[in-house]
């Protein structure tokens, strides 16, 4: 059993596809914006947050907790998530026409221990126009989404080119959870 430390359906969808059994643990956890490197930041909120759910829920037997956390960085200043729909617009408009990285931090405390892992993917966006950004603002996607979209949904159009792991920009890069499971005998399953 793992308990995944996120409300994310994205990251629920994304777990789902390892064929491991598990349940939704929301974490109390406020996410961390402050620090220099995304890298270490992700990796930071990530353990948290399965701290977290571990010291309220406990670590089941022969299972673990999974935690997640995604950023957009750009220029080397981390995005976050927007606040409404002017901060979307902005964010969109800033990664218009240009590549920039998706860091996605995991953390896995189990019996053994606790493993952390970093996925970086460098994402493309193609120009966009004002009309084409206030179209997509206007689904709402964007809400508490890094960088303010969602590539999995509308957001794909926004997309000319990925460098990288597409699961990693979602929000759950399974094939690195699957490597961490793997290391302390949890996958595939049985």
């Amino acid at each position: 059993m793992i308990l995944l430390a996120s409300r994310s359906p994205q990251r629920r969808a994304l777990l789902g596809l390892l064929g491991v059994e598990f349940r939704v643990v929301v974490s109390g956890v406020p996410e961390r914006t402050d620090g220099a490197d995304a890298r270490e930041l992700v990796v930071v909120n990530a353990l948290a947050k399965a701290r977290e759910v571990a010291a309220r829920s406990g670590v089941p037997a022969e299972g673990a907790v999974l935690g997640a956390d995604t950023e957009v960085v750009q220029d080397g200043s981390i995005l976050g998530k927007p606040v409404d729909d002017d901060a979307a617009s902005a964010a969109i408009a800033r990664l218009a026409g240009r590549t920039h990285e998706v860091a996605t931090g995991i953390a896995l405390i189990s019996g053994s221990g606790e493993q952390t892992a970093c996925s970086v993917t460098r994402v493309t966006f193609r120009s966009l126009g004002p009309d084409e950004i206030a179209w997509y603002v206007a689904t709402g996607e964007w809400r508490d989404r890094a960088g303010g979209y969602a590539i999995q949904g509308a957001g794909a159009i926004l997309c000319s080119g990925i460098d990288g792991d597409l699961a990693t920009v979602i929000g759950l890069p399974v094939a690195r959870v699957a490597q961490l499971l793997s290391e302390v005998g949890m996958w595939p399953p049985r």
